[in-house]
């Protein structure tokens, strides 16, 4: 078979593919007049660009892609009950006019009879809105803003709409990769009941398109799905791209049952620059071993394709899916862990949800602390004067109500039972609490268990998870120094020294910028202040003998936990001082 023809079997419910598919060899990627327009100006080594939807695009020299640099100041859509006046879509239809007929023939003369024409429609409709808004506004507007972003959604679903007719109707190509992340590595982004309200019927609609002419419908998301995986499947996704080992592609496949296709499950332990030729091989066969036995299925790298990851990961990848199709392979049945039931993940938690807070509301702080942690801002306000007028002090009511109810929160999200836009919101809700509070607070009186210095590492602009940690530190009642995205080893440091704080907290998306955290743990060797402050490291690729490996004190693997981490850390501290 030709890879389009082993592609095609893959899609059929019943298809006999004679081989497993090496990564992206069925496609030949095509640079569309569109994606052309689009990214006009945003290059290697440029900042500050101003793109078509009017969005500030950084893209430096060392960093992997190019990112938003939302600001209060470059943020495109300030007011979402302005968004008319404020958000302007690109007119595709007038300015992209001329071409096509190079691409075509690009397109042709690549493909030939063995393979499919694939474009890359970037920048989906939830990565979209937090490009205009950013990420913060953009969740919160689900809970607080639902009828303007819906139309907003809408608005930007026909711009998307308008780019996918003028590649259908001029290029025709075989499939579209359309890319929309919507979680982290273990969570959604959200809920899944409002993914379903706000993107499912619009995302059904623009794949609708593709499958009525003849387009295979392609989504990338390297992110965990599993809630929502059967609602993809139904809205037409042939193809999941994206597919992280932690969302268990073995249950996924037996839930399905041939419905969509899963390309992935290579995920970003084994996209580093010292990774050895044998670390990968084993890797790869333990990732073919559990995933190809049961159908529909790509091996893949969940993100970046040939040249977009360290040179020496791919080849290696690719090797060891032909030595898998060179033998014969018998079906035997799986053992071992499986992950979260997909049909069970949303529903088991509600009733465990409903009865902490049952038990949580027989004092007014427990009430309090369930208000916030609900997000109920009117709630949290009354619950705060309300304990003034009891002769609560001002303190008690930030340490057993606020505090207490920001922590219950963390567990939560720990748990998978909330997602970031419920901890937004209390966040939103702790902070006009504080402003009725600190002007009844004596100076000093606020205590705070340590300060810490917080930022993501330089090379990567990701500030989602930071921002998090942020929310959760202060919260938790630490004082936090935010020092923002593409920080220096160096920067760190200073900042620790001259702010004086206890702990230095370092954030990491991308594999490719690790190693800027041991940079940080040596530098404050050199510095000579190793032995006074902590240094607290997290973020997706991260993990504990990663930790172990650079020298840092702690390692923490979501946001929730690093509040806990950090105040153990700060006891220690506090022990190891009383002892000497």
């Amino acid at each position: 078979m030709q890879p389009k023809e082993i592609l095609y079997e893959l899609l059929k419910k019943d298809g006999r593919p004679e081989r497993q598919l090496c990564q992206y060899e069925a496609f030949k990627m095509v640079r569309d007049p569109v994606r052309v327009y689009l990214r006009a100006g945003v290059e290697r080594g440029k900042v500050g660009v101003i793109n078509r939807w009017g969005v500030t695009i950084d893209y430096p020299e060392d960093a992997p892609g190019a990112m938003p640099h939302i600001t209060p100041e470059t943020k495109v859509l300030k007011d979402i009950t302005r968004w008319r006046e404020q958000v302007h879509a690109p007119d595709l239809l007038s300015n992209v006019t001329e071409g096509w007929e190079e691409a075509r023939k690009e397109a042709a003369a690549a493909c030939g009879d063995s393979y499919l024409s694939l474009c890359i429609m970037g920048t989906g409709l939830f990565e979209q809105l937090h490009y205009l808004m950013g990420f913060e506004d953009t969740l919160t507007g689900f809970y607080e803003h639902p009828t303007e972003m819906h139309e907003l959604i809408d608005y930007i679903l026909e711009n998307r709409l308008d780019y996918a007719r003028l590649l259908v109707e001029d290029l025709h190509p075989g499939a579209i990769l359309s890319h929309d992340d919507w979680g982290t590595k273990d969570s959604l982004f959200m809920d899944p009941d409002t993914w379903r309200t706000f993107f499912k019927e619009p995302y059904r609609k623009f794949y609708s398109y593709l499958r009525e002419n003849g387009v295979i419908a392609m989504h990338h998301a390297d992110s965990y799905l599993v809630p929502i995986v059967e609602d993809m499947a139904e809205i037409g996704i042939q193809i999941w791209q994206g597919v992280l080992p932690e969302n268990d592609i073995p249950t996924l496949q037996s839930v399905l049952n041939g419905k969509m296709v899963l390309m992935g499950g290579v995920g970003a332990a084994i996209d580093r620059a010292d990774s050895t030729e044998e670390e990968i091989r084993s890797y790869m066969q333990v990732v073919l071993e559990n995933c190809c036995p049961g159908g529909h299925f790509i091996p893949c790298l969940t993100y970046g394709g040939p040249g977009s990851v360290y040179p020496h990961i791919y080849p290696v990848i690719d090797d060891e899916i032909r030595k898998y199709n060179s033998i014969a392979h018998i079906n035997l049945p799986r053992s071992g862990q499986l992950h979260r039931d997909v049909k069970t993940t949303v529903s088991s938690s509600v009733s465990e949800v409903e009865i902490q807070e049952t038990e949580d509301s027989s004092s007014l702080m427990d009430r309090l602390a369930n208000s916030l942690r609900k997000g109920r801002s009117k709630a949290v306000l009354s619950g705060v004067n309300e304990a003034l007028e009891n002769g609560f002090d001002p303190q008690e009511i930030v340490s057993g109500g606020l505090v207490k109810g920001m922590m219950l929160l963390g567990e939560d999200f720990s748990a998978g039972r909330a997602f970031i836009p419920e901890m937004l919101v209390a966040a939103k809700c702790m902070t006009s609490a504080l402003d009725v509070l600190k002007p009844l607070l004596q100076e000093g009186a606020m205590q705070k268990i340590g300060k810490v210095c917080l930022g993501t590492v330089k090379g990567d602009m990701h500030d989602i998870g930071k921002n998090l940690v942020r929310i959760m530190l202060e919260g938790g009642g630490f004082e936090v120094v935010d020092l923002g995205v593409d920080v220096p080893a160096e920067k760190f440091v200073e900042a620790a020294i001259e702010q004086r704080c206890d702990i230095i907290a370092c954030s990491a998306l991308l594999t490719t910028t690790m190693n800027e955290m041991r940079r940080v743990v040596q530098l404050a060797v050199e510095q000579g202040i190793r032995d006074k402050v902590f240094i607290l490291i997290g973020g997706a690729p991260v993990t504990q003998s990663f930790c172990d490996e650079i020298g840092a004190d702690a390692y923490t693997d979501d946001a929730a936990q690093s509040v806990l981490v950090a105040t153990k850390l700060m006891e220690s501290k506090k022990h190891s001082t009383s002892c000497n």
